[in-house]
């Protein structure tokens, strides 16, 4: 049970701070947005460690985390253009699809065995995102309709990225120690800057975009913090899954704070995730 509930603030941390990075996205280069905000993140990061962790990391631990950061920053920028495209519950929920396909399949790739309950769980979370992901005819807002396919392949995008950084996590080990959240979000912050150099994109985002990019990074770390927990208090195919349910408080925050329309099916498929929280917890 604690597996799940910390799976489930890892998903309201990743939800919320994706739809602030959506907003940001929308008023500045992604690139200077996911500089500021992977910054942020491994800052304070930074400043718990010395709290938390005694010991130094092994090799192996600081490859996967750094694999993981690489994977992950790829991600994040792949999902923030895609809500330059798409509405955020499509751009959002297709990403989870990639990011819970990829972790499940490489849970029972590494051995695990999930219960009966938490299987028919995580089979009903799949079509659950699925539900929130279909375009809504002629929606408000500034995004083009005619863009929803390349929100729909960027988010597929994301999805691969996120499941690869799951998997990173996962494999570090430890489930105390910090460290390979904290070279997971260096290696961010290396990688992403690096893509800033390239495109000489290095400076800061206008006032409001650097306040969201900010708000970003605060909730991601805490985010990231929840998931690591997660994983080594339960299975890599149950708290992936349970995670990568983060669209629904996307959504949410879109709907109360944006207006974006939820259509009929997309409630359906928020039902449909809180069933599969269900079962999974039960299992």
């Amino acid at each position: 049970m604690l597996a799940v509930l910390l799976a489930l603030a890892a998903a309201a941390g990743y939800g919320g701070s994706d739809y602030a990075a959506g907003l940001a996205a929308r008023q500045a280069s992604v690139v200077r947005v996911t500089v500021l905000a992977e910054a942020t993140s491994a800052a304070l990061l930074l400043c718990v460690i010395p709290f938390i962790s005694s010991q130094a990391p092994s090799l192996t631990s600081v490859l996967w985390g750094a694999a993981a950061g690489a994977s992950g920053v790829a991600g994040a920028m792949a999902l923030y253009l895609g809500f330059r495209y798409a509405a955020f519950s499509v751009a959002s929920s297709v990403s989870a699809v990639g990011t819970a396909a990829f972790s499940v399949l490489a849970g029972l790739a590494l051995g695990e065995q999930p219960g009966p309950l938490s299987l028919a769980g995580i089979a009903l979370a799949l079509p659950a995102i699925v539900a929130v992901s279909t375009p809504v005819r002629n929606p408000g807002g500034p995004i083009p309709t005619g863009h929803h396919a390349a929100g729909v392949g960027l988010g597929l995008a994301a999805g691969a990225g996120f499941g690869l950084f799951f998997i990173g996590l996962n494999e570090a080990g430890s489930s105390t120690d910090l460290w390979p959240i904290v070279i997971s979000q260096v290696s961010a912050v290396v990688t992403v800057a690096c893509v800033a150099a390239v495109t000489r994109d290095l400076r800061l985002p206008p006032a409001g975009a650097r306040r969201l990019s900010l708000l970003t990074g605060a909730i991601s770390a805490a985010g990231t913090a929840m998931f690591f927990l997660a994983t080594h208090h339960g299975l890599l195919a149950i708290t992936a899954v349970i995670t990568s349910l983060y669209p629904a408080v996307t959504i949410l925050l879109a709907r109360v704070l944006s207006g974006e329309r939820l259509t009929r099916l997309r409630i359906i498929g928020l039902c449909l995730a809180a069933a599969s929280v269900g079962l999974i917890a039960a299992g």
